[in-house]
């Protein structure tokens, strides 16, 4: 008899692990804060690579629904200096093994592929204890509660359930996004639409980089990461979005008109997106009953692998409860042993060295953090 699994969660991860699950014939139940799917936009584009997030997609038996929701295109990237010059112009071959695809696309897929009633909307946790014995007790915001005997904290940054295995909590990583959106940049916004180009574009300086995305149509979301204290944004009144959006603006004074128009001209108010991080490899002894995946694991500064290791980590996790019926206890230590190092040696990727031609023909090169997790 497979342990009944809880998991607190409906972000990418926690929806991967209930799919893996039911494709291995193993009832779950996924609680969720939000009222709905569609109760929150779901950010922008992922990139979800050959070596984790599409091996997870693999084991939950959807690379056909991946397939069909892939973005065309995107994995093209530009690369430019503050002035606009080109450092780096690839174009998407087809042979990357990154596609990109909507977020709350990725979302909605795997949640079409769970039975009805698999996830238990608008249930916000406001405290789990131990009951002993590998039991455990969730209580809702709405006064009910559910007991467990196994319990899987897929709850992100600000798990409710880490707690039970870690005294770790997020402190700030010392950098920040403001996300902006260009709408119909093709017709409306051509010099910037022309600079993005087909897929992702960025322009490195030291302490503050643009990161701008060709979504859906020709919408451009653009990330504009600063290398400030949280006193610094504190400063700022983000409820105003004009002079919001002239303060942040100012950090980029003297850059090309065309990168500068991604802040200046953007559709959206400005939204400010402070990045928090876990000690790099966080770890915890085995608690009989309970175990983390993704964020609520490890929690790490954007670098592109967040969402596809939260994947990973729940597929991993179907596999092993899979692997062992009658011993969820040897399955969560093997998981855990395997997610530990994982996450650890993703947590360090800074960057990588990129290499183009500029307009004279010399060989331009630079380190940067270039694979940013979208839409946090």
């Amino acid at each position: 008899m497979h342990t009944p699994v809880t998991i607190i969660g409906a972000g990418l991860g926690g929806l991967t692990l209930a799919r893996v699950l039911h494709v291995h014939g193993i009832p779950a139940t996924v609680y969720e804060a939000e009222p709905s799917p569609s109760a929150r936009a779901q950010g922008g584009m992922l990139d979800i690579h050959d070596y984790n997030g599409q091996l997870a997609l693999q084991a939950a038996g959807l690379m056909d629904e991946f397939r069909a929701i892939v973005l065309e295109g995107r994995e093209a990237m530009r690369v430019l200096e503050p002035d606009g010059t080109v450092l780096l112009d690839k174009a998407d071959d087809g042979t990357g093994g990154r596609p990109e695809a909507m977020r709350g696309e990725l979302r909605q897929m795997l949640i079409d592929s769970l039975p009805a009633g698999t996830v238990r909307w608008g249930h916000k946790v406001a405290d789990v204890r131990a009951l002993g014995e590998g039991r455990h007790e969730v209580g809702f915001a709405d006064g009910t509660t559910v007991v467990t005997g196994l319990l899987v904290g897929a709850d992100g940054a600000w798990s409710r359930v880490r707690p039970l295995l870690s005294d770790a909590v997020p402190s700030y990583a010392g950098t920040s996004f403001v996300e902006t959106y260009l709408f119909d940049a093709d017709t409306r916004h051509p010099a910037s639409a022309k600079a993005v180009g087909g897929g992702m574009m960025i322009a490195p300086s030291p302490g503050k980089e643009i990161f701008a995305h060709r979504e859906s149509g020709d919408t451009l979301h653009t990330y504009l990461a600063l290398a400030r204290p949280l006193d610094w944004f504190a400063a700022i009144d983000f409820t105003d979005a004009a002079a919001a959006t002239a303060r942040i603006a100012a950090e980029f004074e003297g850059w090309a008109p065309e990168l500068t128009a991604l802040i200046t001209d953007s559709h959206t108010a400005p939204v400010l997106r402070p990045h928090y991080t876990l000690p790099i490899g966080h770890r915890w002894e085995r608690v009989r009953g309970v175990t983390l995946l993704g964020d609520a694991a490890h929690l790490a500064t954007p670098n592109g692998e967040g969402a596809n290791l939260a994947m990973l980590d729940g597929a991993e996790l179907g596999k092993a409860l899979a692997a062992h019926p009658d011993d969820t206890e040897a399955a969560l230590a093997e998981y855990e042993q395997a997610m530990f190092p994982r996450s650890a040696e993703a947590a360090t990727f800074e960057g990588v060295e990129v290499q183009g031609i500029d307009s004279d023909g010399n060989t331009a090169r630079g380190l940067i953090g270039m694979f940013v997790e979208k839409g946090q």
